[in-house]
């Protein structure tokens, strides 16, 4: 592709979505003259096709604009343009997904349904926004678009959160809204000072400015923290449970396939990863982002096989694989010289996870609206998107070999061993999903077939194809080690299989011994505590006001009483006053005659000499 035509063709992969976004409400104006309202129609599934052909088409191009913000610059490079590929594959599926999903609300819509034809149009609306922030983030190589891009990805999806407008999808918006504006909130504070400090408008020169800059560690770890809150760093996923299971399932595929990815996108752009000059304070950084990713790996897939909902299983599983991911990108600063090898792994580990995970929240719907296929069949299929995220086979193999390969060979075999113990958990993780999700399924199943030439099943087909064959269609550096030879293969694999036998355990002392209820853990896990506690406080702001507002009466009132004491004693002034002014002659005229008496008695009593 021609320099010329790379100018014109990535701002219009950007501002494709933002047409059909503008598009919905010209259709909504065109149904009012008695045109059908389908505004989930085939020009609106295609928002990502440009930037799918572009990632695709291009290897390494970057594009100046220097009438864009602070001067825009934009890039595809060897972990841009895999990651734009990714994410605009899955996009383009969950919405083909997503035409067939809320097809019920579009009928309902069309006969006049005011409330569906809100909550679609607000879908049709913010799905296309989305998408453009979560391009202009992957693309952006400078401070102000990729700060933009992450906004605007955010916020928009908080609309996609909501949809069903139950308590609990409001409750998940409130988790996410809260955790966003915190997480945007130490962000911009990280972008601005590290920003000031190096006197740059680009995410090189930031992560350049940092490693000079007295307080850079500061600044690096404001970042973590901020992208962790879209990564799910431990402490910081509280949104992702409560979030994921209320979303429509094409809207939960893609929070945590592709926007999840944004935060991981953020620290591989502002953190020194590599940097041999970083120092022992970052190596101290790499450290806790390290113990911070195990605890997210082993704690998630603990805390989530104990849920009920495949989705918020899923979630957990989320929570637990970018620990995984958290835990190699901190050995960009524990080990630098290992970061140019295990880049390639990463950036391969996030788009495995991103089209596994997409095809498997899918599977989702698609077990509620099983199509019509031999339940041996259905099942294998729904089975293998979870064997590849344990790293068993396709691109799990390969992802996990990549990385674990690296890291040993640089004398990091404990930190595989960590990992390969939340990969059990993973496990765990991908076998309550199929038993929650088969509970299910048999009922729905009773209640009927769907086609299977729809868009639902097809796109689902795509993803779970996609994910599988992901090594050979990405290619490039981020597959250069291959296979793994057969010989490396049970060290590989013994997760998988002591992951299984701990399900089949746990599965069989739960038929005999049936949890209580009371046992059931809530997903939002520490999101449950934060809010009792705010309850808590706010009663006690309740009371505390309560009671300095009574104190303040009190006090008030005192107050009050010693003024009309003091009144009472002006008005008794007042009346003594004008008695003396009354008899003030009268007493003037006794004074003086006692005063008079007193002299004549004095001269009386001193006689003649």
């Amino acid at each position: 592709m021609s320099d010329a035509l790379f100018t014109f063709a990535l701002p219009a992969a950007l501002l494709w979505p933002l047409l059909l976004m503008l598009w919905v409400p010209l259709m909504a104006a065109l149904a009012d003259r008695g045109q059908p309202r389908t505004p989930l129609d085939g020009l609106w599934c295609s928002a990502p096709l440009p930037a799918l052909a572009l990632a695709l088409g291009v290897e390494e191009r970057s594009l100046a604009l220097d009438w864009w913000l602070l001067g825009g610059h934009w890039a595809l490079d060897g972990t841009r343009g895999p990651l734009v590929a990714v994410t605009a594959l899955l996009w383009l599926l969950a919405g083909v997904y997503a035409r067939d999903y809320l097809a019920g609300e579009q009928a309902r819509a069309v006969t006049g349904d005011g409330a569906a034809e809100a909550r679609l149009r607000r879908f049709a609306l913010l799905w296309p926004l989305t998408l453009s922030g979560n391009l202009l983030l992957l693309v952006a190589e400078d401070i102000a678009s990729f700060y933009l891009g992450f906004a605007v990805m955010t916020f928009a999806a908080y609309g996609l959160v909501v949809h069903a407008q139950t308590r609990d999808a409001r409750t998940g918006g409130l988790a996410y809204l809260v955790m966003a504006v915190l997480g945007e909130g130490l962000i911009l504070a990280g972008l601005l000072w590290g920003a000031g400090s190096a006197g740059t408008t680009t995410l090189g020169g930031l992560r350049e400015g940092m490693l000079e800059a007295p307080g850079g560690v500061w600044m690096g770890l404001l970042l973590w923290l901020g992208f962790g809150v879209k990564a799910g760093v431990v402490g910081l996923h509280l949104w992702l449970p409560l979030a994921h299971p209320v979303a429509p399932t094409p809207a939960s595929a893609v929070l945590s396939g592709a926007m999840i990815k944004a935060g991981l996108v953020g620290w591989l752009v502002t953190l020194p990863l590599g940097e041999t000059a970083a120092g022992e304070a970052f190596a101290w950084l790499g450290r806790a982002m390290l113990v911070a990713g195990l605890a997210a790996a082993i704690g998630a897939a603990l805390y989530g096989v104990c849920q009920r909902h495949p989705k918020a299983v899923l979630a957990y599983s989320s929570v637990s694989q970018m620990g995984m991911v958290t835990v190699l990108v901190a050995m960009g600063l524990v080990a630098p010289a290992l970061w140019p090898a295990l880049s390639a792994a990463v950036v391969l580990f996030a788009a495995h996870h991103a089209l596994t995970k997409g095809a498997l929240f899918l599977g989702v719907g698609i077990g509620e609206h099983p199509p019509r296929l031999p339940a041996w069949l259905l099942w294998t299929l729904l089975a293998l998107p979870a064997l590849s995220l344990t790293g068993a086979l396709a691109s799990g193999l390969a992802g996990k070999w990549a990385f674990k390969a690296v890291l040993d060979d640089g004398g990091y075999k404990v930190v595989v061993t960590w990992l390969s113990l939340a990969a059990v958990g993973t496990t765990a993780l991908m076998a309550r999903t199929l038993w929650c999700q088969w509970q299910g399924e048999r009922q729905a199943r009773e209640d009927g077939l769907a086609p299977l030439v729809s868009p639902m099943p097809l796109a689902w087909l795509g993803a779970l194809l996609a994910a599988l064959t992901l090594p050979w269609w990405l290619g490039g550096e981020l597959v250069d080690r291959g296979w793994p030879p057969l010989a490396k293969l049970p060290g590989l694999l013994w997760p998988l299989a002591l992951g299984l036998a701990v399900s089949v355990m746990a599965w069989a002392v739960a038929r005999r011994r049936p949890p209580r209820a009371s046992w059931r853990l809530p997903p939002g896990d520490l999101w449950w505590p934060l809010v009792s506690g705010g309850q808590r406080l706010r009663v006690w702001g309740q009371g505390s006001l309560a009671r300095l507002g009574s104190a303040q009466h009190a006090w008030v009132a005192w107050w009050v009483a010693r003024e009309r004491d003091a009144i009472r004693a002006l008005d008794g002034m007042t009346r003594g006053e004008g008695w003396l002014r009354h008899h003030a002659a009268v007493l003037m005229i006794g004074v003086a005659v006692g005063l008079a008496l007193l002299m004549l008695f004095g001269m009386a009593s001193i006689g003649p000499a």
